[in-house]
This record gives C-alpha cells, structure tokens and sequence, in this order.
C-alpha cells in the first residue's frame, strides 16, 4: 500500500467515486469529504500528504477551504474544478493551492499531477530543498549564501531584480506562482504596472537561463496566472 494519504473533497458523487477508485487502483490510501466543513476536519484530524479539492462545494467556497487550511499546514492541495476562467485559477493559487486541474480531467492527468506533488514532499521531508545554501537544477546552480548563480559552470550576470526572481521560482520550484504573488514578494504591491514589469524582468532572465533556442527550458509561462521553475532531471529532461 502506498503510504501517502490523500484526502478527496468532492461533492459530485460519479466524481468522487471516479477519484477514489483511481486512487484505490493505484494503492494510495484516502479519506473522502462531501463539503468544505467535513473537509477541514478531516483535514486537521488526519493530516493527510495531499489534498485532492473542488471548487463548488455546498456549504463553503473551496478557496475558503484553502485558506482556512493555510493557517496552520502546508500539506499540497491540487484544485480540481470545473471552472476554466484564469480568474478562478488566480484566485485559488493566491489562496495557497499548489496546483489546478480543470474538469473534466483524464486519469492520467491526475496520477501526474500526484505523482509530481509527491515528488516535492520528498524532496522536502528529506531536508535536501532550501535548507542548503546551494540549489542545483539540471546545469542551473544557485549559491544562496554567496548571492551567485551559475549555468554551465559560467557565472551569470544578473540584475538584482533577475536574481531575486530566480532566488524566489528556485525555492518553490515546480510550482505555479501567480503574478499577484510574485510581485508582492518582489516589490511588496501588485498593480498593472509591476505585472508589466514582471513581464519584462521574466523575458531578460529567461534570455540568460535559455540562450539556445532549443534548449533546457528552466521556467515555463501560464498564460494569464503566472509562471513555474520546471524541476530539471541529471538527463537533461524537465519532469
């Protein structure tokens, strides 16, 4: 049996069934919740890995889940909603979700979003993420301590603005960061004008992380939320 525990909030009956069988095939163990109220104390009772969460629920608003949830844990939560409009999307990842799928969804599509969300815990739970002072990612390496980075051996020449976005996607690398936040974290405001900073700032970094046209793509673009440090594996390929 898989030992991660993934607590699914889900009112949609066929849907809730759909996620639990997969789950159930794939030996993860669960905890299922009907409505925000159910989910939040399973939630804080059971501590699960990770938390599979719809939008629409009957008593709450899912993104209130969310933040109730952020005040004292930061166990994963994978969104999971019919809702398309990059607004929803926004909303919910400045909330504090970790990820967000749309409906309907494939299986398989699931299993990867898990599958990657593990792969983070484990990184973590083994002390090998931010707490040392270098980071390393493909040919990409970040010396926190020093304030340098470095790719292919060669240092690179970095505005404070560059290296303080690079510092901020590295350290919470394959996960989306909304411009809302980024720019908080940046510049300690979000208005149009920082976003269309952030646009520039992000277009000159990633001139100097991907010089070839074709080569290693380090971050990747969600059109109309934000953007992701892609975790690099030793072949050279993102995952």
């Amino acid at each position: 049996m898989n030992k991660t525990l993934i607590l699914v909030v889900e009112d949609d009956r066929p849907i809730r069934n759909l996620i639990i069988t997969t789950l159930k095939t794939h030996d993860y163990k669960y905890l299922a919740a009907e409505n925000g109220s159910s989910a939040i104390l399973e939630a804080s009772s059971h501590h699960p890995d990770i938390v599979l969460l719809d939008l629409g629920l009957p008593d709450m608003e899912g993104v209130e889940v969310i933040k109730k949830i952020r005040t004292w844990s930061n166990m994963p939560i994978i969104v999971i909603s019919a809702r398309s409009e990059d607004t929803d999307k926004i909303e919910a990842l400045d909330a504090g979700a970790d990820d967000y799928i749309t409906k309907p969804f494939s299986v398989e599509e699931l299993l990867a979003r898990i599958r990657v969300t593990q792969r983070r815990l484990a990184i973590t739970q083994t002390g090998e993420q931010q707490e040392t002072s270098v980071f390393k990612n493909g040919e990409l390496e970040i010396d926190y301590s020093a304030g340098c980075a470095y790719l292919k051996g060669e240092e690179l020449h970095l505005t404070p603005i560059e290296y303080k976005l690079l510092c901020l996607l590295s350290r919470n690398v394959g996960k989306v960061l909304t411009h809302t936040f980024i720019t908080q974290q940046i510049w300690g405001q979000c208005s149009e004008n920082d976003i269309a900073s952030l646009r520039v700032f992000m277009a000159t970094l990633r001139k100097k992380l991907e010089p070839e046209k074709n080569g290693v793509q380090y971050i990747q673009t969600h059109i109309g939320i934000g953007y992701r440090m892609i975790r690099i594996e030793s072949n050279g390929l993102a995952r």
